[in-house]
């Protein structure tokens, strides 16, 4: 009997031992089964932050369109102001042309009259306002205005054979289209 109450204590210290990590592993899985408050806080967190994120890159980029808009109206500005600038003395530069075509005996007015002309060409070349090229150049509508046509057997089709008013412009922009006549 008495090898009997011996084993029975030890059948129940291993029922107890055996129980111990069956009791740990479904302690283990019971926070699995109960969402955790740190890991939602944490989840939150991140959902937040990447909210953020998104956010300051959305606004990055919205500042970075508005910098770039903003330089470029400014540029247009620039060039919008330049060339009314320039058309507002492209009648002085008509009539300086028109003085250097005409004879006079005067040698120092006509020394003049052309070193203002030369002056006045400087300054409209270092804003960047240069003549169209017309003479004996093909007839193109978006630099030229066609004011008459002759019949011109010695001149090529569509050639400009005649210039009455120079044309400018600053780049690509047209300031003042040239006013010739086309030979057909």
């Amino acid at each position: 009997m008495s090898s009997k109450k011996e084993n029975k204590p030890a059948e129940e210290l291993e029922q107890t031992v055996s129980q111990q990590p069956e009791e740990q592993a479904a302690e283990a899985a019971a926070p699995e089964e109960t969402p955790d408050p740190l890991l939602e806080e944490l989840e939150a967190l991140k959902k937040n932050l990447s909210d953020q994120e998104d956010k300051f890159l959305r606004l990055a980029a919205e500042y970075d369109n508005y910098r770039r808009r903003s330089q470029k109206e400014k540029e247009s500005a620039w060039a919008d102001s330049k060339a009314e600038t320039a058309a507002a003395f492209l009648p002085v530069y008509d009539n300086l042309e028109r003085a250097l075509k005409q004879e006079t005996a005067d040698e120092a007015y006509k020394k003049g009259v052309e070193m203002t002309m030369n002056q006045l060409r400087e300054v409209l070349s270092k804003l960047g306002i240069e003549e169209i090229p017309a003479l004996g150049q093909p007839f193109d509508p978006n630099l030229h205005n066609a004011v008459m046509h002759v019949e011109d057997e010695n001149a090529g089709e569509n050639t400009i054979v005649e210039v009455f008013q120079a044309g400018f412009r600053n780049g690509d922009k047209v300031i003042r289209f040239s006013m010739v006549k086309v030979a057909n």
